[in-house]
């Protein structure tokens, strides 16, 4: 099992003149509303504990005020806990001197701000290769770097111009090229795309995917939209009130809401869009294996459905009907070796397609889909009913 890159434990943050004599009062369980009127401090996080793998894209969402934003500013120390840790590759990043949060902060760690947060006065060139400057490279050849990052998100050409200059959505990607060229393992994006256009933003999602697949960052990316967070987190941290109160792969959230609050978010999300088949998909009970075709006849017979996946050495050759056998046992072919032939024109689907993608195929036929995975192998079974169970929210 992988060990996790980045652990919180027990953190806590209050916002006041004198935290710590209030924290007596937090662990006994006080109301953030009553401790704000008690004592005029503000509590902000409450015991979070999350552990974050490497090269997965960890996404915190909430509404405005759950404590989101203020969460991500602890892994680079913009704040600091009142109590707890924030362990990274076993640091304790709470123990580090100025000097070491520094370097910390320019090697390790990097940032993209809703913002932007681009210097205005700097061509596109000088803001990507920025992070390089300070880390004393020399000017070519972080010229030469910040130049395959520009090429990467799409902005080639651009490196001379300014970002006045540069549409809302370019000025993002100088932004993401900006904190990737530094090479960091780790990579903070809070509200990074919510600034943007509808259009803008889910194309800065797909470029975010596409580079993902290549570049295996830690990401730890902040959203108020469960459609965001859905379609980019590995995993998923819901907060309310300064609490965790669900972690969870999409389909966990999406399917088994912890409690009233994260049902009441899920619960007008477009649920095809946002699952898979491999979520919904159930284990393919009528594997047929026989080499001869009166083997598999006698096989489904023992089968409460008259149809059957034909798997074979080579992974998944077909569906077959029992009618289908049954006529060839009658013609006196059941010695003969399996052939197209005897295949229903029923069409597969891929564990990781979308189910809004599948739907027709699935309605259009009356056998489930076989599920095969990019081995060829059967992995399960994509039937009407369980595509109408799971969108009906039952």
């Amino acid at each position: 099992m992988t060990e996790p890159q980045i652990k919180i434990e027990n953190l806590y943050k209050v916002f006041g003149s004198n935290p710590e004599s209030v924290m007596d009062l937090v662990h006994d369980g006080i109301d953030k509303n009553k401790l704000l009127v008690d004592t005029g401090h503000t509590l902000g996080l409450k015991d979070i504990n999350l552990s974050i793998n490497p090269g997965e894209i960890f996404v915190i969402m909430g509404l405005s005020g759950s404590g989101k934003s203020t969460l991500i500013r602890h892994f680079n120390r913009l704040i600091d806990p009142t109590a707890g840790k924030l362990i990274i590759d076993g640091m304790n990043v709470m123990d580090l001197s100025q000097d070491e949060l520094l370097e910390f902060r320019r090697h390790r760690i990097s940032m993209v701000f809703q913002r932007f947060g681009l210097m205005p006065h700097k061509t596109i060139i000088e803001n990507v290769s920025f992070g390089l400057a300070v880390q004393k490279i020399e000017k070519k050849e972080r010229y030469e770097k910040a130049l395959r990052w520009i090429d990467d998100v799409g902005l080639s050409g651009y490196e001379d111009q300014y970002p006045s200059q540069l549409s809302g959505g370019q000025q993002q990607r100088v932004g993401l090229a900006r904190a990737l060229c530094t090479d960091a393992e780790i990579l903070l994006m809070d509200e990074a795309f919510s600034a943007l256009d509808p259009l803008i933003r889910s194309e800065m999602q797909d470029q975010l995917i596409e580079l993902q697949q290549k570049l295996n960052k830690t990401i730890i990316f902040i959203t108020h939209d469960l459609d965001e967070a859905l379609r980019l987190g590995d995993r998923i941290a819901i907060l309310k009130d300064g609490e965790v109160v669900q972690v969870g792969e999409p389909q966990d959230i999406l399917l088994n809401p912890a409690d009233d609050y994260v049902e009441a978010f899920v619960k007008d999300v477009n649920r095809a869009r946002a699952l898979t088949v491999e979520t919904v998909m159930k284990a393919p009970v009528n594997r047929i294996t026989a080499e001869t075709i009166g083997e598999a006849l006698v096989q489904m017979r023992g089968f409460k459905s008259e149809y059957g996946y034909y798997v074979s050495d080579e992974g998944y050759q077909g569906v077959v009907k029992q009618e289908t056998l049954e006529t060839a046992v009658k013609d006196d072919l059941v010695g003969d070796d399996w052939h197209e032939k005897y295949y229903e024109d029923v069409p597969t689907v891929a564990p990781g397609d979308i189910l809004e993608e599948v739907i027709p195929e699935t309605l259009d036929n009356q056998v489930p889909l076989p599920v095969v995975n990019d081995e060829g192998e059967l992995e399960g079974q994509l039937s009407r009913a369980q595509i109408s169970k799971v969108l009906s929210n039952e």
